[in-house]
C-alpha cells in the first residue's frame, strides 16, 4: 500500500477518540451483588443504554468508560431547551450544533449475577458526589460550550466529558480528573 495513503488513513481512524474516562469512588449502604454503572439518558432522564457496569467490591468501584461513541439512537441534537443538566439554569447558550448523551449512574442488585442489568432488576439513579458537588458526564461528537446562568459555563470537547458541578450563589464547573474519587450513598 502506498505510505502516503496510509498515514492519513489510519490518523483518520484515531481522530476524536478521547481518552477513555475512569471513575473510582466508594459506596455507602450497598448490598450483596450491588453493581455500579453508568447509562446514557434520554434528555429527560430515562435509562436508555448500558455503557459500563462493574460490581462493588469492599464499599468501591471502579468504571472505566469507553472512548468509543453511544449508540446513535442514544444520540440527541444538544439546543438550549433540551440542556437539564446540574446546575443549569436558564437562559442557556449551546455555541454550536453538536449530538450530545448525558451519562447518569444507576445502582441494582445483579440477582442473576450475570454481569449486566436485566428488565427485571430495579434501577436506582445515584450521584456520585465530590464533597458537595456532583460528577456530570457528557459525550459530545464535536467541540462545543454551554454556558448558563450564574455563571455556568463548560467547553465540552468531542467524546466523553466529566465535570465536577458545584451549585451555590454561583455556579462553578471544572473538570474531572480521573486522581480524584467520588462517594455514592445509597441510602434507604
Amino acid at each position: 500500500m502506498n505510505r502516503r495513503l496510509l498515514v492519513p488513513f489510519l490518523l483518520t481512524l484515531t481522530a476524536g477518540q478521547a481518552a477513555a474516562l475512569t471513575v473510582t469512588g466508594t459506596v455507602e449502604g450497598a448490598g450483596a451483588d450491588t453493581r455500579i454503572s453508568g447509562f446514557v439518558v434520554t434528555p429527560f432522564g430515562q435509562p436508555l443504554q448500558e455503557v459500563v457496569s462493574v460490581p462493588v467490591e469492599g464499599g468501591r468501584f471502579r468504571l472505566e468508560l469507553p472512548a468509543t461513541a453511544p449508540t446513535a439512537r442514544a444520540q440527541v441534537n444538544l439546543t438550549p431547551q433540551n440542556v437539564s443538566w446540574p446546575g443549569v439554569i436558564d437562559p442557556v447558550a449551546v455555541s454550536a450544533p453538536v449530538q450530545s448523551a448525558e451519562l447518569k449512574f444507576f445502582a441494582y442488585q445483579d440477582q442473576n449475577q450475570n454481569g449486566r442489568h436485566d428488565d427485571a432488576e430495579t434501577l436506582r439513579e445515584v450521584a456520585p458526589n465530590v464533597g458537595k458537588a456532583t460528577l456530570f458526564v457528557v459525550w459530545v461528537n464535536a467541540d462545543v460550550k454551554v454556558t448558563a446562568n450564574k455563571g455556568y459555563e463548560a467547553a465540552l470537547k468531542r467524546g466523553w466529558n466529566a465535570y465536577i458541578v458545584d451549585v451555590g450563589r454561583a455556579v462553578k464547573v471544572t473538570p474531572f480528573t480521573d486522581d480524584r474519587a467520588v462517594s455514592v450513598r445509597m441510602g434507604r
